[in-house]
């Protein structure tokens, strides 16, 4: 893994090289081995914990709730194929378009 590639990144690859391994040795490996359907619940139940701590909690904790769920968004994005690159060309897609735009954009095809 290069030096150059920023921690997101450089997490992603950890998550892929734990699909396939022991789940007795690894949280990732514990959840690509349950599926897709247990890693969406694992991520929905994260944003809902951030949601929360938007609301009621302390910086720091919304702080480490969000990065509990960027972890676990990973973990889906893995399991489903995605890469960040994907993501990013999605977001550079939608950039300047204003957000009614790009939802109408979405519905016509």
């Amino acid at each position: 893994m290069s030096e150059n590639r920023d921690t997101l990144e450089r997490l992603y690859e950890t998550i892929k090289s734990r699909k396939g391994g022991d789940p007795a040795v690894s949280h990732t490996a514990k959840l690509f081995a349950k599926g897709r359907a247990k890693i969406a619940q694992k991520m929905g139940e994260e944003a809902v914990e951030l949601a929360i701590a938007a609301v009621a909690e302390t910086r720091e904790e919304v702080i480490s709730e969000s990065a509990d769920l960027v972890f676990h968004l990973l973990v889906l994005w893995a399991e489903c194929g995605v890469t960040i690159e994907d993501v990013r060309a999605e977001l550079r897609r939608r950039e300047g378009l204003s957000g009614i735009e790009e939802k109408k954009a979405r519905q016509l095809t």
